[in-house]
């Protein structure tokens, strides 16, 4: 007769959750109840990911027992890594579909509002399912009461751009129908990774008493223009320079590496342009490296809120009301102008919002937060 298979984390069927105890014969020797089984379905731009951790806290408020499993995309499943409140990462494919229609949860929850996303919380088997489905004609629907409001904001431009004040977070927590505390973000190094910095600072004459600028001068190719023009990062630089007070260093992915390499040409051996072709952990690494990170609305700005850094960002097309930024950081927009936001791929008006980025702001408050304002310009 089959024993009873034990209902803990540790367990996994395959060989002992110990080398020197038989879990299955014995009994658990470090029992760590299975609890409440959770699924995160958050399949869509890394930068949404790296949001959505923001919920872990809360979940685990009202779910102190439990164990929370998640499927994303690669590569974004490595932004998840060494997350303390996440206990099985999935990425979407066929091995860990297969492994999924065999589970079943008491709650699943899908952020995105994709049709693969939606299509995947209609198959999971669980009890209660948040966020967002599909219908019978393969639309895209709110679940429970608690996604209307989310739902809403992809419906209705007006309440979107002009009347919205809640931050990605605050809805967010009202789809997944949990209190909302204002949790930060959670990502974590590991303890290579930490060395791995302090190796890098050590070699590129990077001192903890250093004051040190992170540009972040890209974003995805989805929305090219959420982005500084390379002269208007130059300009920056050049200014942020002259005060011979700072050490800037660019950072960004392989998206980024010609515009960085452009710009670091005007500076040489001033500025470090780290490497963007070492993956996204690699690049938080380097992030990591600056007190301060300039930047737009882009997934190494979620990674900057993420890394507790101070952040100065600019918005154009993309929703400020959306972002958090925890009282680290500044956000800069324009508000009189009639188009912005718009989240459009394309401008009609020759990208005013970029070009009337206040790039004379950008230095003051970086001068603010290194308390060195009544410095002259």
């Amino acid at each position: 007769m089959l024993k009873p298979i034990p209902n803990c984390k540790n367990f996994n069927g395959y060989k002992p959750c110990f080398e020197d105890h038989d879990c299955w014969s014995n009994g658990c020797k470090e029992n760590r109840p299975i609890g409440t089984k959770l699924l995160i379905i958050n399949l869509d731009a890394m930068g949404d990911v790296l949001m959505t951790t923001a919920q872990l806290p809360g979940l685990k408020r009202k779910y102190p027992t439990s164990t929370i499993y998640w499927v994303t995309l690669k590569p974004a499943h490595l932004l998840l890594q060494n997350n303390q409140y996440i206990n099985q990462i999935f990425t979407y494919d066929f091995e860990s579909l297969s492994i999924l229609n065999e589970m079943t949860f008491d709650v699943a929850m899908n952020v995105d509002k994709s049709q693969r996303s939606c299509s995947l919380l209609n198959s999971v088997k669980a009890e209660k399912k948040l966020g967002f489905g599909l219908n019978e004609n393969g639309k895209i629907i709110p679940v429970n009461d608690g996604a209307y409001y989310n739902y809403l904001l992809g419906m209705n431009n007006q309440v979107k751009f002009k009347e919205n004040t809640k931050t990605g977070q605050e809805y967010l927590a009202e789809t997944f129908e949990i209190d909302y505390l204002k949790d930060d973000y959670t990502f974590n190094f590991t303890d290579d990774e930490v060395d791995f910095q302090n190796n890098y600072k050590t070699e590129n004459g990077i001192s903890d008493n250093d004051f040190v600028i992170g540009f972040n001068t890209g974003c995805s190719t989805l929305f090219p223009n959420k982005k500084m023009t390379v002269e208007q990062h130059i300009f920056l630089i050049d200014k942020l320079l002259s005060f011979n007070l700072f050490k800037i260093v660019l950072v960004g992915g392989p998206e980024d590496t010609e515009r960085n390499n452009k710009i670091a040409e005007k500076f040489g051996s001033k500025i470090i342009n780290t490497p963007t072709n070492l993956g996204l952990r690699k690049g938080a690494c380097f992030e990591n490296l600056a007190d301060v990170i300039i930047t737009g609305d882009s997934f190494g700005m979620h990674m900057a809120i993420a890394l507790k850094k101070y952040v100065i960002a600019w918005f154009g097309l993309s929703c400020w009301t959306e972002i958090e930024l925890y009282g680290r950081g500044v956000k800069l927009f324009n508000n009189d102008l009639h188009c912005s936001p718009c989240w459009k791929k394309s401008c009609p008006y020759n990208l005013e919002c970029i070009q009337m980025i206040d790039l004379n702001q950008i230095i003051e408050e970086v001068l603010k937060y290194f308390e060195l304002s009544t410095r002259k310009m």
